[in-house]
């Protein structure tokens, strides 16, 4: 029997957003002051040009704290639940193939249902299929001491497990990000009972570009218990911290330009729902951090073939299932040449190049009908085989 899924966690404090708050605003001041010192030699160049300043930058960013946008508290029906961990069901009635949807272990699963008119997994339901999410929830007392195995083999196999009761035959599996690896992971372990397999911008080669970045976040895994909280996780603002190395000016030119939007347009909307959502990030058990920035940035094992979970060796050329990998053009996170390895890999792969960013994927206006739609579309095809 399902039960009505609730979320009664508290809203994102959009007082403390952007997060990590101080970094974010340390950054905007040094490229301000170093702007104004470069002033008396351009001598064509204004304090108020075209790209914003502090007052823009500081006008956006309370134009979002106030903006009434608050997301719902309602989920869809859980399916079944494993300490923090819950299956989530956004199948219609339960309904049409089973595809089982894995996202990343950093975030919060509804990026990928960011809002009823943006929304991935409402999306294939409307195709016709039943989209089943993980939702990984906080780490709890037991979570706190997981690696990478524990998720993979306990957790993400338990819930694959209800979803194949359910479904009562092979089923699809969708792993976006960080969870694209965990997918690939689990379909290896159970090829027989996995129909067909998406990838979308999962990191297969962590050293393909930007090695010595990698590397250098590599070594900060020694320095995590340092960082962690009360109860042993890694903080939100730590797990921030690391992604904000990757474009420590990405917080200004996006407040400068939401200043700019009517606070009631779509747009706007849009732009809070995903701001929330980039804010309300939960911890990370320090053993799958510290195992992730080794294992993944530091020695690049996946790239180099030498990957394992629980001793299985993951190598995507053993698959031999129907696969398709999305490589977004304009990823900044896990960049093209980061994840077209896994498309050479896996024998038969049909590979999506969409002109859309990391996040941009799961939520810009253009998505559904530049990726969702074709995926929806593989997926059918796949399960109606």
């Amino acid at each position: 029997m399902t039960t009505r899924g609730t979320n009664a966690k508290s809203k994102p404090d959009r007082r403390l957003t952007p997060r990590p708050l101080p970094a974010h605003l340390a950054s905007a001041a040094t490229l301000w002051l170093s702007s104004r010192a470069a002033l008396p030699v351009l001598r064509n160049v204004s304090p108020s040009s075209s790209a914003g300043g502090p007052d823009t930058y500081l006008t956006g960013l309370e134009a979002y704290r106030r903006h009434p946008f608050r997301r719902q508290d309602g989920a869809p029906p859980l399916l079944w639940r494993g300490g923090t961990t819950r299956l989530l069901d956004y199948g219609d009635a339960g309904t049409g193939p089973t595809v089982l949807v894995v996202p990343s272990l950093i975030n919060r699963h509804y990026v990928l249902d960011l809002l009823p008119e943006r929304s991935f997994l409402r999306f294939l339901t409307e195709r016709g299929l039943r989209p089943l999410v993980i939702d990984w929830g906080a780490p709890g007392k037991t979570e706190r001491n997981f690696g990478l195995a524990d998720y993979i083999t306990g957790r993400l196999e338990a819930a694959w497990q209800a979803a194949i009761r359910i479904a009562g035959t092979p089923i699809g599996i969708v792993g976006y990000c960080m969870g694209g690896l965990l997918a690939l992971a689990l379909a290896l372990r159970h090829r027989h009972e996995t129909a067909c397999l998406a990838l979308l911008a999962t990191p297969w080669d962590f050293h393909a570009e930007h090695a010595e970045q990698a590397q250098l976040l590599g070594l900060v895994g020694g320095f995590l218990p340092l960082l962690c909280g009360i109860d042993g996780t890694v903080p939100v603002d730590v797990i921030q911290s690391l992604f904000f190395i990757l474009d420590p000016f990405a917080a200004e030119r996006k407040f400068i330009r939401f200043a700019k939007l009517h606070p009631e347009s779509g747009e706007a909307r849009s732009f809070v729902a995903l701001e929330d959502w980039l804010n309300d990030g939960v911890p990370l058990a320090l053993g799958v951090a510290r195992e992730s920035l080794r294992s993944w940035y530091r020695d690049n094992e996946p790239g180099r073939g030498v990957w394992r979970v629980a001793g299985q060796l993951v190598d995507p050329t053993l698959l031999r299932r129907p696969s398709l990998v999305v490589v977004p053009s304009r990823d900044r996170i896990v960049p093209p040449s980061s994840a077209e390895p896994l498309a050479t890999k896996i024998d038969g792969a049909t590979v999506l190049r969409p002109r859309l960013g990391h996040v941009g994927m799961m939520s810009a206006a253009r998505a559904p009908a530049m990726l969702w739609t074709p995926i929806a579309e593989w997926l059918r095809q796949q399960l109606s085989t």
